[in-house]
């Protein structure tokens, strides 16, 4: 498996990829693809920090973005959201892409990433709820769900209410 930055000729295999994974009714296109697609044609997009995974023939199995975010009108990251083919699941792939990713973030110089997700699963790559650090959640109801990672130029004075950018809102 090869992790990778995304390229224009991989928007339409990133869109399927998204689809498939997210897939709940056949006849209904996922939020996430109108997300991806919503995040991409904006200014938050992070083209660094948008990653996909190769199969060994060369087929885009995942994908993984990040879009800038703010911590008390900080910049930091937002990730998500991450997709892998059914058939590729529990194979290491999100694994991977996550792995990449947030090394990527700390490469730039970010001081964290955040995301909505299983604690279970995300903390195993360090990510830890956001209110151990004073990261509010958008929404309270969250709960343990909104975690963060801080990554190497982290400042625990960073603290306050996580905003996404506005792709992200539901409106």
């Amino acid at each position: 498996m090869l992790i990778r930055r995304e390229t224009p000729a991989d928007v339409a295999a990133v869109r399927a990829v998204t689809a498939a994974a997210f897939a709940k009714l056949e006849t209904v296109e996922p939020y996430e693809v109108e997300l991806l697609d919503q995040l991409r044609a904006g200014p938050a997009w992070i083209p660094e920090l948008s990653m996909v995974a190769e199969g060994p023939d060369g087929e885009v199995v995942g994908h993984v973005v990040c879009s800038r975010a703010h911590v008390d009108g900080v910049p930091v990251v937002g990730l998500g959201p991450i997709s892998v083919l059914p058939g590729h699941q529990r194979q290491g792939v999100g694994l991977a892409l996550v792995h990449a990713v947030v090394g990527g973030a700390d490469a730039l110089g970010e001081p964290l990433v955040a995301l909505l997700g299983s604690p279970e699963y995300y903390g195993r790559y360090g990510f830890r709820r956001s209110t151990d650090l004073g990261v509010n959640a958008p929404d309270p109801t969250w709960g343990r769900f909104f975690q963060v990672r801080p990554l190497a130029s982290y400042q625990p004075s960073l603290r306050g209410d996580f905003v996404y950018p506005p792709a992200f809102d539901p409106a």
